[in-house]
């Protein structure tokens, strides 16, 4: 199961040194986890967790596979991307293929880095994207409501529920507001995910500031701040130039520099943790001699959806999950000490996995 990120920007708001240096990180990971540059544009990250070698420690698991994130260094975003202008067309059809979008916004002043709008303005910046994906949206809603009127007319329900839902969007759109806003019924989910609406993704801003920002932020991540908490999304600071610095250094190298700025992580773990939760991931474990991993769920996913992570026969035949909290595991030692002191437990195909599970799972092949 891929989970996707796509970074966006403006040119020379610092989206390209971001990408270079979480791909960095990613190619330092290589040594012990397993890595892939699917093409130039797309990197694969792992999602640091703390859990993870703590339960390989106990365990003495040989090695250690974390969750992973994708990615995706989306090119070709100018006004106008909506209408072709620049990469427009490559640019709106690599976006939607994302599941979230993280907003890369210019909050430093830099003489020598020339803005393409000529001013700093994060805010401005965050409108102009966003115009361009509500613009793009508007086009292909109109269009897609023409072709499904014949269905309709053919009494066509799954057309009369796209375009219900996508009446939804365009009153929305029409309002100035972006597809995310939209209310939609659980039962809708799954229908309105396919609409594939660039302005339905979730939202991450990330704020690019200058080094000496990179720990508190500044007046302009503020802005960006109180923006996002207005819309209900994200944000993050991070000082891209330090993290393409930071990339390149060894372990003691990196904690030493860290401590130099006063930062306790790499502004790129708390992105990627940011994205994470911004496509609202939840994590299990399964642990044993050979190796302790990670694996990647929707939230409210359930055992055997859980289960189809691993391989798709696990979900078929699905039996039980033998599940042991994370604070259990570790309290009690291992597997084991779990099991002797009834803190392992035995779930069946209604159960929701909770973040930090240790699972097991028993199927018929």
């Amino acid at each position: 199961m891929g989970f996707k990120c796509g970074i966006v920007g403006l040119p020379n708001v610092g989206k390209s040194t971001l990408f270079n240096a979480l791909t960095r990180t990613a190619a330092a990971q290589a040594a012990n986890f397993p890595f892939c540059t699917i093409e130039p544009n797309v990197g694969e990250v792992a999602v640091p967790d703390p859990r993870l070698p703590t339960l390989a420690e106990i365990a003495k698991s040989k090695q250690l596979i974390p969750a992973r994130l994708t990615f995706v260094d989306i090119a070709g975003l100018v006004k106008g991307a909506s209408k072709g202008e620049g990469l427009g067309n490559q640019f709106l059809a690599n976006i939607r293929e994302v599941d979230a979008v993280a907003h890369v916004l210019r909050c430093f002043q830099d003489d020598d880095v020339t803005h393409v709008e000529g001013r700093v303005d994060p805010i401005s910046d965050a409108e102009i994207i966003e115009t361009e994906l509500m613009l793009a949206d508007l086009e292909s809603i109109e269009r897609r409501l023409n072709n499904l009127s014949r269905k309709i007319r053919g009494g066509d329900k799954e057309a009369a529920d796209q375009d219900r839902l996508l009446r939804l969007a365009k009153t929305a759109l029409d309002e100035g507001r972006p597809a995310r806003t939209v209310e939609i019924d659980a039962d809708d989910e799954k229908a309105w995910k396919s609409l594939q609406l660039l302005t339905s993704k979730p939202v991450l801003y990330v704020c690019n500031v200058e080094e000496a920002s990179a720990a508190t932020g500044n007046a302009l991540s503020e802005k960006v701040a109180a923006m996002a908490a207005e819309q209900g999304a994200a944000s993050v600071v991070i000082s891209a130039a330090i993290e393409e610095e930071i990339a390149q250094l060894d372990d003691a190298e990196r904690t030493e520099f860290l401590a130099d700025l006063g930062l306790e992580q790499p502004g790129l773990d708390r992105l990627i943790q940011a994205g994470y939760g911004l496509l609202g991931l939840r994590t299990y474990f399964t642990v044993g001699p050979k190796e302790a991993r990670a694996w990647t769920i929707p939230a409210g996913a359930r055992a055997p959806q859980a289960a189809g992570v691993i391989h798709g026969d696990f979900e078929r035949g699905f039996i039980r999950a033998e599940t042991i909290a994370y604070e259990d595991y570790v309290a009690c030692k291992g597997e084991a000490g779990a099991r002797e002191t009834g803190k392992l437990r035995v779930e069946g195909k209604a159960y929701e996995v909770a973040d930090g599970d240790v699972l097991h799972f028993l199927f018929n092949a």
